[in-house]
């Protein structure tokens, strides 16, 4: 029998992270592109300074509400066409709003580019906000909020945010706004913000794919090209503050048979040289199933499904006044809400008195570092990091600079961020579950002051 011969592996070839090239078109937008051959369909990502604390008081959810507007007409074509005009392009589009800004992307082939970026165009520039459309809209939204209510994890966040900043900070509210702030939504409201925060002179476009034969200087001046606006000068932005004072709320849930758990606080952004550290530490502590979280709760004890522990950028600025969401997130059935608790309180402690070990350490580098060159395979994830970046204040290797530091950062430098950003008496813990059953088991652990509200 004749065998074929063994495949033998290809010599491995250094990765980074694909380096994109800056200018601007003459309307004052920003432009960042970058080829990746073979990559057929080609991602779109433009971010627009609009931040939610820009939202006029009383109008939560307005900057939502006008994201999602962008893909409901404009004055070329109504909803229905705009919608027959990606399909025939082959394109998707899609936008929402957060605290740093509102983010439209587009997805379409490379053959149809110039429609694709065309119709994008239109709708930054020529967005109709029908007064129909802009109630559907509302009304969409307000049949949201009570599902959102009902949801254990998306009330525990809820409650975290209102826990964590001042009462007059936009993020102590919910990101897409209140049943009664999105109530007093209109179309003249949505028109007033797009008119007063919306202009290319602050906007950033990002473009990758392959452009192989592609004339995009040429593209985007024909199309992002006509969109016109004043020059503004770019929103400052305000400091980030929160109380992490050691407490514990319940929010009641009478007969829930599970405990949603939300422990969290803010910390450093990515302009902080610890960064890279802290998300090495953060991923030892929770950030797979090999993690120490895990490896007692779920595997030891069977408490839960998972527990994972991540740091979230909330803002960033230059200046350093940004800040992350560093929390601890999962869930476990009600009789063990107390001894999980203890057990998740013990390995903090654990931690800080011990210290990471090295092969932790080892296998949390190899899963950061050694994923991203499957991570960053499609043109919709470079994009999308890429349009991070600059919504983040970030310069533009960044990302690739990252790598580097996740692989030279060490079992200490690790221990030492982890510690500082999770410790056990600075913690804002969020229960929601059944008080009758699981407010004084976790009085009797003492990790904070215990308040129950309603869920």
């Amino acid at each position: 029998m004749d065998f074929h011969p063994q495949p033998q592996p290809g010599e491995a070839r250094p990765w980074a992270f694909p380096a994109p090239q800056r200018g601007a078109l003459d309307n004052g937008l920003t432009v960042l592109h970058c080829h990746r051959p073979g990559q057929q369909v080609v991602a779109v990502e433009v971010n627009l300074e609009a931040p939610l604390e820009a939202e006029p008081q009383g109008l939560d959810g307005v900057a939502t509400i006008m994201a999602r507007a962008f893909n409901e007409g404009t004055d070329k074509h109504s909803a229905e066409e705009f919608a027959a005009e990606l399909e025939r392009a082959g394109a998707t589009m899609d936008a929402h709003a957060d605290h740093p800004g509102v983010r439209v992307s587009l997805e379409v082939p490379v053959s149809r580019l110039p429609k694709g970026l065309a119709l994008l165009a239109d709708a930054l520039r020529a967005p109709a906000f029908d007064d129909s459309e802009i109630e559907r809209l509302v009304a969409n939204r307000l049949d949201e909020i009570p599902h959102e209510s009902a949801s254990p994890a998306r009330r525990a966040a809820k409650e975290l945010s209102r826990q964590l900043f001042p009462a007059d900070a936009r993020m102590s509210r919910p990101r897409q706004g209140t049943e009664e702030t999105v109530a007093a939504i209109d179309a003249a409201a949505v028109r007033a913000f797009y008119e007063k925060h919306v202009r290319p002179a602050t906007a950033t476009a990002v473009v990758v794919g392959d452009l192989t034969g592609v004339d995009l200087d040429g593209l985007l001046a024909d199309t992002l090209g006509a969109w016109t606006g004043n020059t503004a000068q770019a929103r400052p932005v305000p400091p980030v503050t929160a109380d992490d004072t050691g407490r514990v709320v319940i929010v009641d849930r009478p007969g829930a048979v599970q405990t949603q758990l939300l422990i969290g606080r803010i910390g450093p952004d990515k302009h902080d040289r610890v960064w890279a550290a802290q998300i090495l530490g953060t991923y030892c502590l929770g950030g797979t199933l090999t993690s120490r979280l895990d490896r007692v709760l779920r595997e030891e004890k069977g408490y839960t499904y998972g527990v994972r522990s991540f740091a979230q950028v909330l803002r960033s600025a230059p200046d350093g006044t940004g800040a992350a969401m560093l929390a601890i997130s999962g869930s476990v059935d009600t009789p063990n809400t107390g001894p999980a608790l203890d057990d998740l309180w013990q390995v903090l402690r654990t931690l800080a008195a011990e210290g990471l070990t090295d092969a932790e350490r080892d296998t949390a580098v190899q899963n950061l570092v050694g994923v991203a060159p499957l991570k960053f395979e499609t043109a919709a994830n470079v994009a999308g990091t890429l349009a991070d970046q600059v919504e983040q204040h970030l310069p533009d290797d960044f990302q690739a600079r990252l790598y580097r530091q996740l692989a030279e950062t060490g079992t200490v430098e690790a221990t030492a961020a982890v510690v500082n950003a999770f410790p056990a008496d600075r913690l804002v813990t969020i229960l929601v579950g059944d008080a009758a059953q699981i407010e004084e088991p976790v009085k009797a652990l003492g990790i904070g002051e215990v308040t129950v509200v309603t869920g």
